[in-house]
């Protein structure tokens, strides 16, 4: 998910965060493109070799996400009984809802920065396919249909993308975690003509 890399705040951040925030600073103040790696390092007070031992790509720095396994994890804990759809949507909306909350201000313009950057907007998509591949996994190990299981999760991790990158780019689209879960209620079972969820069985 685009915006767990970043440390909550009130807790001293580690090498690796560190690394992530002089990152984020460099790139939004001379662009992604221009930045290099031995920049990043030195800002963050570590070697260039210290950088790769955290993050193998530049890439990486921004868009390293360790909760892949979260996120299948808790549409695997969903209902067997649901549709596979809704299983999907609850279980990333059971995730976001496990996350730290990240700064507001930080986590905005990181995924702003991948909004406008081709580059990461195309690595940000090569990363939902390996979750979208997960999700797929713990499905059709509990009798999911691959094609449904490969839809639901497609569907459900492209209105997540949608609405982060949507609170990214726009400074007025109001709390992340509501525009998750309306993006994700359109996909909800009972939902009406007009994208609006009816019957939801979203965690509260």
């Amino acid at each position: 998910m685009l915006v767990t890399n970043i440390a909550p705040m009130g807790r001293r951040p580690s090498t690796r965060e560190r690394l992530q925030a002089a990152a984020l600073d460099l790139f939004l103040a001379q662009g992604y493109e221009e930045t290099t790696v031995n920049q990043v390092a030195q800002a963050a007070g570590v070697s260039h070799m210290t950088f790769f031992r955290h993050f193998p790509t530049k890439e990486d720095v921004v868009l390293d996400d360790p909760y892949d396994e979260v996120i299948a994890g808790a549409v695997r804990a969903q209902d067997r009984g649901l549709p596979v759809v809704e299983r999907v949507r609850c279980g990333i909306l059971a995730a976001w809802a496990a996350l730290p909350e990240p700064s507001a201000a930080q986590a905005r313009a990181r995924v702003g920065l991948v909004a406008r950057t081709p580059r990461l907007r195309a690595r940000a998509a090569e990363n939902n396919r390996r979750t979208a591949s997960l999700i797929c996994e713990a499905l059709v190990a509990d009798g999911a249909a691959p094609v449904d299981a490969a839809v639901a999760a497609a569907a459900c991790l492209a209105a997540l993308m949608e609405a982060l990158l949507l609170w990214g780019a726009q400074p007025d689209s109001g709390d992340l975690g509501t525009l998750i879960r309306r993006a994700l209620d359109v996909l909800a079972v009972g939902a009406d003509a007009g994208g609006r969820a009816v019957a939801s069985a979203g965690p509260a």
